[in-house]
């Protein structure tokens, strides 16, 4: 029996004007937005006092890459490309290098903590890869906290260009793991194939996006949020029609974008803005309305012990190893280190082998849901602590 139209407005309504009011408590209490966004869905699913089912990874799926898309395409409308330009080469290293290291790391963790093989254990290394800095930014920001130096640019880089390489290694270690004949040669030609693609179509879709915008003199200004907004979707589903990497098709033409001026830019800016806003609500609401906290009890030995390898050995030794030959000191690294908080896209990324129909597949969602948790709890809530305790905060402009 399906629940009236009436009822399912207020019911998501109801849900989003909630999650607003708890980023409010998450700019006075320093508790990031994506642990309470996540809190909220939980509590009104199935085993919450909302008792909302939900159980359907292939629409959280879909919702996940559409909100992954537009977020990534505003993280790009953002940067500014002067700040970021000296740390492209190390924010490149990071988000290709670093995120392979940290999927090695955890993945032969996972094989030795919870007896998978070392296919899936890669496979969970390769899904919790990625970070999400934007919740660190926005409690930097509630804390009024400003870092030394390329700290801040180097956190963005890596944030907004990590997330392709992650979804490129999860997605071809679940073809490894159902397609036995495939070698590794194949996921490397892949690769270059998928990276190449998507810079090329990011970078031409970012340069039409400013020829439409700038040339097409609509009539109504209303029209350009509406035109920015369907090519972004028209980026990504192109770029992956092509076999391209659509999320870094989309968070290239962001930048490409905003490093130009253009008609409206500063209106767009602010809607895309919103729009990420809007996505990071509904994606994390959908992510915690999946989730059965019931079943993550089982899992509370095996994911606790893997998030500490991933917070105290996977993340510092990518973070070493990478930036090994840079001009980052001691310091600088070890925040690097602290801050490598896991977000939304881990847990999108551990919808793939539902779809896959691997038989760890329920395991690894739960598994991977609970790590997320424990990274925001400990990293998150004790970002303004490590920029002090390392001497990386700067006092901010007057």
């Amino acid at each position: 029996m399906f629940a009236s139209a009436e009822i399912i407005l207020v019911a998501v309504a109801s849900l989003v004007l909630l999650s607003i009011i708890a980023s409010k408590i998450s700019d006075r209490f320093g508790i990031p937005a994506l642990l309470l966004f996540l809190l909220l869905g939980m509590l009104a699913g199935s085993d919450g006092p909302g008792g909302i089912y939900f159980d359907d990874p292939a629409l959280a799926q879909f919702i996940g890459v559409i909100a992954l898309a537009l977020i990534l395409f505003s993280g790009g409308l953002d940067t500014e490309w002067q700040s970021v330009r000296p740390v492209v080469v190390y924010g490149l290293l990071l988000s290709t290098v670093g995120v392979f290291i940290t999927a090695l790391v955890v993945g032969l963790a996972v094989q030795w903590l919870l007896g998978f093989s070392l296919l899936q254990g890669l496979l969970v290394g390769a899904i919790v890869s990625s970070t999400d800095a934007a919740a660190v930014f926005s409690i930097l920001r509630s804390k009024g906290i400003h870092l030394k130096g390329n700290l801040r640019p180097l956190l963005e880089l890596e944030s907004g260009s990590n997330d392709p390489m992650a979804v490129f290694l999860t997605v071809g270690l679940i073809q490894l793991l159902t397609q036995p004949q495939m070698q590794l040669t194949d996921l490397l030609v892949l690769f270059v194939l998928q990276m190449v693609l998507g810079a090329v179509a990011g970078y031409g879709m970012g340069r039409l996006l400013l020829l439409f915008v700038n040339r097409l003199h609509l009539g109504y200004e209303g029209l350009y949020p509406v035109l920015s907004l369907a090519m972004v979707l028209l980026t990504y589903g192109l770029t992956d029609l092509i076999g391209g990497n659509g999320f870094l098709a989309v968070y290239l033409a962001g930048i490409v974008a905003g490093s130009q001026s253009f008609i409206h830019k500063r209106s767009l800016s602010r809607f895309h803005d919103g729009m990420a806003w809007l996505m990071q609500i509904t994606m994390f609401l959908t992510l915690g309305l999946l989730v059965f906290p019931n079943q993550l009890v089982a899992v509370i030995g095996g994911g606790l012990l893997i998030a500490l390898v991933l917070v105290f050995i996977a993340r510092p030794v990518s973070i070493f190893l990478t930036l090994a030959i840079s001009p980052f000191n001691l310091r600088e690294k070890a925040f690097l280190s602290w801050v490598g908080l896991r977000g939304a896209v881990p847990i999108v990324l551990a919808t793939f082998p539902f779809l896959a129909s691997l038989p760890q597949a329920n395991l690894i969602f739960n598994v991977v849901f609970f790590i997320v948790l424990i990274s925001v709890l400990l990293q998150g809530t004790t970002v303004p602590w490590a920029a002090r305790w390392f001497g990386v905060d700067a006092p901010g402009p007057p």
